[in-house]
């Protein structure tokens, strides 16, 4: 395929980078596209000799990289984000390929690296800290923030390479260097990032190892979770994983910022607009074939409203387009593996023995159009809120329908998971959208009042809360996570009085 020949993809590709320099790697794995089951290429897998390497040199790299000036750093951060606009269309059809979602996802994906780079390059020049009066004579107070150092990066397959952009630019224009373990499901995607970052980096003289790139099994997280070079790690993933990560950084007082799972629902109120409701749930539920963590996974529709939402649902399931993502006029593509194929599978038989009755139902797509066996059906389920699937994340395109009477119950539906990533109300009266961003209202680190639950935008910070981890990335002022603060006080004055106005008369 021309875009990876574009991308420098090969057969066999080296998988370690400090930048500019590449190593084959201890091992190899094998990447398969859930798009027609071919191999796309094999990548080399770093072994703790490989590892050990990477991470001396971005020690040395963080040495000379904090010393240069911020806009500097954003200037490099600018011309990256170029880089990325030129090869978007190839990018983004590597992301579609290897992963699975469509092609306009995956293009979408790319438009947010270089929005998070256009982002960062104004941050570079704003990385300001508070001035404070003094309660001491001739004393003047202030802040002012410094970068941390390594900046470990552990992403997940369904956001190949957007969420790493996230993190790597916003630590690049803080001082940071970065150290990137992507997932072992989409290692070509990060492959070809790095050969796009790194004609940016020579050009520019950035020291090499800057921004690393560290192919690796679990073990390789293992590592960046436990160095205690590594001030903070970055992770993406699982509540399982984050959970794992979070205990061995604790261990050593490393920080953690982690992105993990989402049990996202949508309240459709009896006053909402059911045309923009319809389009905001099927988005939601179908989009990435249910791999996001955003994804909407529980519809809590008002009684009135119920069967007539319903029916519209049904009916726009049956338009739905699946097959090869890269056909713009399919709307769903397969999902990453059989594995992911097995847990939808297993959720589905969950429901129904809990209870749960399918209004569309769900299985596995085979025959002409299909090229893998990872193509299934999006399915929707009419269920209780108390079934224990219901409050369980499955990785796949299920929806469950439940009713509710009172704001203020489905509320409590909503809040009632483990989880506290996405939320959204679809309403046309003022006081209920108030009152479900109040303290009183969503629980969620996204609340959302007439769009859906995905599709978030880089100028905000991206989190939630409770089993999704309490993380935030992206923007607003999420760059504090990059950088540490420090508290600074001048006595400009001929005295040196205490503060609380201690006497220490000597």
């Amino acid at each position: 395929m021309k875009f990876l020949e574009e991308l420098g993809i090969k057969a066999v590709n080296p998988g370690i980078s400090t930048g500019t320099k590449w190593m084959q790697g201890s091992g190899d794995v094998a990447s398969f596209s859930p798009v027609d089951g071919l191999l796309i290429g094999r990548v080399g897998m770093a072994g703790k000799h490989e590892y050990e390497e990477v991470m001396q040199t971005a020690t040395r790299a963080f040495e000379q990289w904090r010393t240069v000036p911020a806009p500097r750093r954003g200037e490099v951060v600018r011309q990256i984000g170029a880089a990325l606009r030129a090869k978007k269309q190839a990018l983004g059809s590597l992301v579609s390929y290897e992963m699975g979602k469509s092609l306009q996802e995956g293009l979408g994906e790319v438009q947010e690296m270089i929005d998070i780079c256009d982002f960062a390059v104004g941050l570079s020049r704003q990385l300001y800290g508070l001035s404070m009066h003094s309660e001491r004579p001739s004393h003047r107070m202030y802040e002012q923030w410094h970068p941390l150092g390594i900046v470990g990066i552990i992403s997940a397959f369904n956001f190949p390479v957007a969420v790493w952009s996230w993190n790597a630019m916003l630590a690049m224009v803080c001082g940071n260097v970065c150290v990137w373990k992507p997932s072992e499901k989409t290692p070509l995607s990060a492959i070809a990032c790095q050969h796009i970052v790194a004609e940016v980096l020579e050009r520019n003289g950035v020291p090499e190892g800057v921004l690393c790139l560290i192919n690796g099994g679990h073990e390789t997280g293992e590592l960046l979770a436990a160095d205690h070079r590594v001030p903070l790690v970055s992770a993406t993933g699982s509540t399982r994983m984050g959970k794992a990560v979070a205990v061995t950084v604790a261990a050593r007082l490393g920080r953690c910022l982690l992105e993990l799972g989402g049990n996202n629902a949508i309240i459709i109120s009896r006053d909402a607009d059911l045309d923009m409701a319809l389009v905001g749930s099927l988005f939601g539920a179908v989009g990435t074939a249910g791999q996001r963590c955003t994804t909407t996974r529980r519809l809590i529709i008002h009684e009135s409203v119920y069967e007539s939402f319903k029916a519209k649902l049904v009916k726009a399931y049956g338009q739905l387009r699946i097959g090869n993502p890269l056909d713009e006029s399919n709307h769903v593509g397969p999902l990453i593996d059989q594995a992911a194929v097995d847990s939808y599978l297993g959720a589905i038989n969950a429901c129904k023995a809990q209870g749960g009755r399918f209004i569309v139902e769900g299985g596995v797509l085979s025959g002409p159009g299909y090229e893998s066996e990872c193509y299934v059906q999006p399915c929707i389920a009419e269920v209780e809120q108390d079934y224990p699937i219901v409050h369980t994340e499955t990785f796949a395109p299920i929806l469950y329908l439940m009713k509710y009477s009172t704001l203020e119950e489905a509320i409590a539906i909503q809040n009632n998971v483990p989880q506290g990533l996405s939320s959204a109300i679809m309403t046309l009266n003022l006081r209920e959208a108030e009152l479900f961003l109040s303290a009183a209202g969503s629980d969620c680190g996204i609340a959302n009042v007439n769009i859906g639950t995905s599709g978030a935008e880089i100028g905000g910070a991206f989190g939630g809360e409770k089993e999704t981890g309490g993380g935030r990335e992206s923007g607003s002022d999420a760059w504090k996570n990059y950088m540490r603060r420090q508290t600074n006080t001048i006595n400009y004055g001929t005295q040196l009085p205490l503060a609380q106005g201690i006497k220490f008369d000597v």
